[in-house]
């Protein structure tokens, strides 16, 4: 996270620089002209590449997107090549292959990611006009807009639910007060036993303990647009969340202790009744508990269910590609509903299609709780957030003031923000 909040504070400050040196954005394309994909008009199909390439993550997107480029080539005669490159390295390394001619075709980012490549200049904005989303959840579409440009089309989605172990509860909790009983009846620090594993100062986790109903991090505009300047993580009701975890912390029921391998290990183990993790663990833990595990989505509080962080991983588009028509004629087969099928099933991924399924019953919890999540905001202001209030939830976890805790954090957040962006606040408000 340090690294990257340098790395931001760098991309802020040159900005200009950085916008001067991409790509001349295109103009929107002429009626006529847009992308046909699965029906291109007569006459506006320009002449077919060889290839184009795409970046994956790692082997198990090898093996399914394999399959679906295969699909591709029969289908268009278009060979895809794709080159193994993380996700999280992928944004570094295409600002320095892109600009020398290197660079994919396609590539792949988490939501969060968009508005560093968009100041970048190394993310194509797209009509959403020539994508068919009717079919796709508004939250995860909305999250990959930055601007209100389209920056790209999702494929995945990812948003923490519950996990129970049936052989100590008949069934998951549907309110917070259910939630807090299971935690009275079946934890026992002494034998590190729990009625809830959470990473309790982990804020991503946190989240939906924190933020419930109206309340946000940053407020929203009318066009959906984040407001950067006003910031809520101290507003009333995240004071009272925040009140109610420490008086969890008091009781023993949440620990400042548990880490990610630490959580495994217990629920694993059959040391936690309930467990607070994403869908990627899903694999793992149906391994080591077998018919013993359920999921569930997050119980309600004071009569609204809790809303969880939302992830989004999508598509994009390089600005320095050089087959735009044909990137996004792929972009289209790659998330349609046939492949985002063999999507889901190869690689256990909740997708955000709603007209796609997925035979794991247990994994479609995770489908349902996607419907009733938040994006993490996508601006890079974002970024300034995570250690402040993570910092808050430490000192929250050893008794001290929530409130003062949370205004400090605040205060911590707008200053690192007004250093990531150069000074410009202050210089605008002189």
């Amino acid at each position: 996270m340090k690294k990257f909040n340098l790395f931001l504070v760098l991309v802020l400050s040159l900005v200009f620089v950085l916008a001067a040196c991409g790509p001349d954005r295109p103009e929107s394309l002429e009626e006529g002209d847009s992308a046909g994909g699965e029906d291109p008009e007569a006459g506006n199909e320009p002449e077919k590449p060889e290839s184009l390439s795409v970046w994956l993550d790692g082997e198990n997107q090898v093996s399914t997107y394999g399959e679906i480029f295969e699909k591709y080539e029969e289908e268009t005669g278009i060979k895809v090549e794709y080159t193994e490159v993380g996700m999280t390295d992928q944004l570094e390394q295409l600002s320095l292959d892109a600009p020398a001619g290197q660079g994919p075709d396609l590539y792949q980012q988490p939501h969060d990611m968009i508005g560093s490549a968009y100041l970048q200049g190394l993310g194509m904005e797209l009509d959403p006009e020539e994508f068919d989303l009717e079919a796709f959840n508004e939250n995860a579409v909305e999250a990959f807009t930055y601007e209100g440009a389209l920056m790209g089309v999702p494929f995945a989605v990812e948003a923490a639910s519950l996990y129970y172990n049936k052989d100590i509860v008949d069934e998951a909790p549907e309110t917070i007060e259910d939630l807090e009983a299971i935690m009275e009846e079946h934890t026992d620090e002494g034998n590190n036993e729990y009625g809830l594993l959470l990473e309790a100062t982990n804020f991503y986790f946190a989240y939906p303990f924190l933020f419930s109903g109206d309340e946000q991090i940053f407020s929203q505009n009318e066009d959906a647009t984040y407001n950067a300047d006003d910031l809520q993580v101290a507003n009333e009701g995240v004071v009272e969340q925040a009140t109610r975890m420490q008086e969890w912390f008091e009781a023993g029921y949440l620990s400042e202790n548990i880490t990610g391998d630490v959580l495994d290990g217990l629920f694993t183990d059959g040391k936690g009744a309930v467990a607070l993790t994403g869908p990627w663990k899903l694999s793992d833990y149906s391994e080591a508990l077998g018919d013993s595990l359920g999921t569930a989505t997050l119980p309600e509080l004071e009569g609204e269910t809790m809303t969880p962080f939302m992830g989004v991983k999508g598509w994009m588009i390089s600005e320095y590609t050089e087959e735009e028509y044909w990137s996004k004629d792929l972009l289209k087969f790659m998330t349609n509903q046939e492949n985002s099928s063999l999507v889901t099933e190869g690689l256990q991924e909740t997708v955000p299609r709603s007209d796609v399924e997925n035979s794991n019953e247990l994994l479609t919890v995770f489908n349902d709780q996607a419907e009733n999540a938040n994006p993490m905001p996508n601006i890079p202001e974002m970024a300034q957030v995570w250690e402040p209030m993570g910092d808050a939830l430490i000192f929250i976890s050893n008794g001290d003031d929530p409130q003062i805790v949370l205004e400090e954090a605040k205060t911590q957040i707008e200053s690192d923000i007004e250093a990531a962006s150069g000074g410009q606040g202050s210089e605008d408000e002189e």
